[in-house]
This record gives C-alpha cells, sequence and structure tokens, in this order.
C-alpha cells in the first residue's frame, strides 16, 4: 500500500515470523515497497514451519502484545475469536498455583488471549500480505550482505531460492534482520570490518515437552488457563496447559537445571501428577492426546547489546530475537518483538532520511528490552545453579518478590500490581510502591490449597 507516507523506495526484512510480519507491517507505512525473505516455505494456513521449533509449544499472548498487535491490526481480536481463540478476563480465569496455593482471582478487565501460535502468525501473515506493497518470497535464504564500495552501507543482500538453487541480488534502502536467536549479522559484521555486538548468556538449562490433547467443548475449564510454577529454588519444575482452538488443549512441562520432562508416555504423565498442583493432571489423564509429544530445550538466555556499539552500517538494522532471545516460560517474546517494533514506527516516522537511524533504534530496542529481560533473569537467578552477569541487587528483590508472589494469593491489589508488571503494562519498580510494600509486608502467608482444583470466578 503506497501511502502519503512513503518517503522511502524499498526495504527488505529477512525473516517471516511473527517479529518479521509486524515488521513489515510497520514499513510498509514508510515505504512504497516491503519484501519479506523467509527461509522455509509457508503455505496458506496455520503451521509450525522447520525453522520455528518454538511454535509447535504452549504459548503465552501477554496483553500488551495484543494491544500493540490490535493497533495495527484492528480486526485481529475479533478474527481471532472467529477462528476459535479463546479470549478471557486475564485475572478472572487463572488457575494458577504457585508458593504453595492459587493466585486470588479478580476481575481485571483485561484480555488472556488463548490460541496457538500458529494461528496468531497465521491471521496476522493473512493482513500482512493484504497490502499491496508487501510481497513475500518463502524458500529463499540470504547467503550474505551487500554492502558499498566504502563498506558503511549496507545496499542489498545475495538471496537464493532453496528449491532451485538460483541466486539474485536485491537491492534496499533499508534491510532488518528479524531472523531470530540463529542471526548470521554478527559473522557478517565480521566480514565487513566491523566490530560485533556485544552479548550476554544466562545460562538455565530449561527443557519441556508438549502434547496437544483433544478437549469437550462443554469442560467448563476450558474457559481458564492453567499454570503451576516453581517456588525456587526448592522446586525447578513447571507445567501449563490452555484451551485453544479446535476443541483442544496445548499442554507444556519442564523444568529447570536439566529437570526436563519425559518423551515416554507414561512417565509425561507421572510428571504432571508429580506437579504440586492436581489441575494438569486431572485434565491430561483424561483427555485423548491427538499429538505426539515434542521437545524443546533451552540452554540460555541471550543478549545482543547493539546500543553499545559505536559503528554499525547504515542501511540495516536487527529486531526482536535477534536482539534478545529469553527463557520461553515467561512468554515475553512476542510482545518484546512488539514493543520493539512500535519503536521502530515511531522513529520512522519523525525521520526524513535513513541516517543514523540504527544507533538510535537500538538505544530505544534497550530500554524496551531491558525490563523482561530483568524480569526473565532475574527470576532465574533465584536457582543458584544460573550463570551469566547478574544485574545489581538481584537476591534482594527477588527476596522481596518472592513476598509479593506470596501475597497474590489473598490480595487482589497486589496480584494486579503483579500482573501489570508481568504483561509489561508496568515497569518493575512499581511493586515497590509504598502501598503495594505495605500490603505485601503485612500479609500473612496462607496455608496450603492443593484441593482448589476449579476456583470459582470472582463475582460468580
Amino acid at each position: 500500500m503506497k501511502s502519503n507516507q512513503s518517503r522511502f523506495s524499498h526495504a527488505i526484512v529477512m525473516g517471516g515470523s511473527l517479529g518479521g510480519l509486524l515488521t513489515a507491517r510497520v514499513l510498509s507505512n514508510h515505504f512504497e515497497q516491503v519484501t519479506i525473505l523467509e527461509r522455509d516455505g509457508v503455505a496458506n494456513q496455520p503451521e509450525a514451519r522447520k525453522g520455528q521449533p518454538q511454535a509447535r509449544h504452549l504459548h503465552g499472548l501477554l496483553a500488551t502484545g495484543l494491544q500493540v498487535m490490535t493497533r495495527y491490526f484492528p480486526d485481529l481480536p475479533q478474527a481471532l475469536k472467529n477462528n476459535g481463540a479463546i479470549m478471557v478476563d486475564f485475572a478472572n480465569t487463572m488457575q494458577w498455583y504457585t508458593y504453595g496455593g492459587y493466585r486470588k482471582r479478580f476481575k481485571m478487565g483485561l484480555d488472556a488471549t488463548l490460541m496457538s501460535r500458529p494461528l496468531l502468525e497465521h491471521l496476522v501473515r493473512e493482513r500482512v500480505l493484504a497490502l499491496p506493497n508487501v510481497t513475500l518470497k518463502d524458500n529463499c535464504g540470504v547467503l550474505g550482505l551487500v554492502t558499498s564500495v566504502s563498506g558503511d552501507q549496507v545496499t542489498g543482500v545475495q538471496a537464493q531460492n532453496r528449491d532451485s538453487g538460483q541466486q539474485e541480488l536485491l537491492s534496499a534502502s533499508l534491510i532488518i534482520d528479524c531472523t531470530g536467536r540463529g542471526s548470521r549479522t554478527g559473522q557478517w559484521l565480521k566480514e565487513l570490518g566491523y566490530q560485533p555486538a556485544p552479548e550476554s548468556e544466562v545460562r538455565v538449562d530449561v527443557g519441556y515437552a508438549t502434547r496437544v490433547y483433544q478437549r469437550n467443548p462443554a469442560d467448563p475449564r476450558g474457559r481458564e488457563w492453567v499454570l503451576c510454577t516453581p517456588e525456587a529454588p526448592k522446586e525447578n519444575r513447571f507445567g501449563g496447559i490452555f484451551p485453544i482452538e479446535g476443541d483442544r488443549w496445548i499442554c507444556s512441562m519442564g523444568g529447570w537445571l536439566g529437570d526436563h520432562a519425559p518423551l515416554d508416555e507414561s512417565k509425561f504423565l507421572e510428571f504432571a501428577r508429580e506437579l504440586p498442583a492436581p489441575d494438569i493432571y486431572d485434565i491430561i489423564s483424561q483427555a485423548e492426546p491427538i499429538s505426539e509429544i515434542i521437545p524443546h530445550k533451552f540452554s540460555h538466555s541471550l543478549r545482543r547489546h547493539y546500543e553499545k556499539l559505536r559503528r554499525f552500517p547504515a542501511g540495516y538494522l536487527v529486531l526482536g530475537d535477534a536482539i534478545s532471545s529469553f527463557n520461553p516460560t515467561y512468554g515475553q517474546g512476542m510482545t518484546s518483538a512488539a514493543l520493539q517494533v512500535a519503536e521502530l514506527d515511531a522513529l520512522l516516522g519523525k525521520s526524513k532520511s535513513l541516517d543514523g537511524l540504527a544507533l538510535t533504534f537500538f538505544k530505544r530496542a534497550a530500554k524496551v528490552i531491558d525490563i523482561p529481560w530483568q524480569l526473565a533473569v532475574g527470576e532465574d537467578f533465584r536457582f543458584p545453579q544460573t550463570t551469566g552477569p547478574k544485574p545489581p541487587g538481584t537476591d534482594f528483590i527477588n527476596r522481596y518478590v518472592a513476598k509479593v508472589h506470596q501475597a497474590t494469593l489473598h490480595d487482589e491489589v497486589v496480584g494486579e500490581a503483579f500482573l501489570k508488571v508481568m504483561n509489561l503494562m508496568a515497569p518493575p519498580p512499581s511493586l515497590f510502591h509504598p502501598r503495594i510494600v505495605w500490603r505485601v509486608l503485612r500479609g500473612k502467608r496462607p496455608s496450603s490449597n492443593k484441593t482448589a482444583v476449579l476456583q470459582p470466578a470472582a463475582g460468580d
């Protein structure tokens, strides 16, 4: 769609997953033509492609992520509903066991969107490719970058059709790497004589396994999302089961520090039975499995600090998981990418040229990433075996946040403050507001309530 705002000619997005699609949507407002290059073949239906091993597992779309996506696709919430996604009040439908009890339910007025990652991506892709100035080239790999003679500007990419082997040079005024954690930008920068971005790694050795089950549409639990998260460090296993489109349950279970869910059917059920709350076992022990048990391992969170570079080639950016990929158990990746895309949109809206875009964008992206990174690695450092750069004050913050977790079992004011931080709607320091601190420190830990398998919704 060539809009009146289009000031630049052609942009290329490397990577056609959710981050790349959202990036292409934003670029369509500012460029006459946008081309998405996707390494895998893409079908016009919900699918988990070979290059998306994470897409077959349980996903959570945080409220902030949905809000950003709705800004660019106003009909997306209705399309999700029309395709079977379940949208319910976030806090009023949680069945979340942690720290010896269930978080207290209350009406928050904030949507939880329960669907498979392939469905969400398919609906976003449909909307992006409906734009007349956006083109997708699938089965298309990128062999390398093309630069100006001086080497200070990226002017294109050398692309290759993975079916025919045919190569072509694609030129553009802006190229964005949205290829995810396996990004080759660091290698390409070295080849061009640039320093690669410094990296931070926090090793967690998380592994989990996922299975999909048939769901009875009359089951009242089909309007709830269920989590069981550990009281670290004495517990290290977790599990989640969400109702998704097609009258299905998707169940993921696993643990930190190598305590991963087994792939054998009977041992998978036993793993569920040994979780500290019975909800997940009660569902999957009675449901018909309709998929294999699929494993996924995540050794470490990774952050590439492009904001610390002093030199970076013009005409090139990096975005999404290619900058920072978090421990996926916290469900922050899609929302972090959406927020980075929104920053890019705002920056392009004020830019008369693309000069200096990269270093400005990386500083803005770093501010977006700081909060989910702090939340993720902070929680991971509850386990003393976690290694990597530990932010100052982490142990003190974790001792206080443990009390926050305990307070959410009985105090909805603290619960709302916690869920806003979790959804990236409020900064972590908001949990230290005097009103919240007072409620956290005055509270007493309730006795364990493992029998409350089905809590009534607030107001029922």
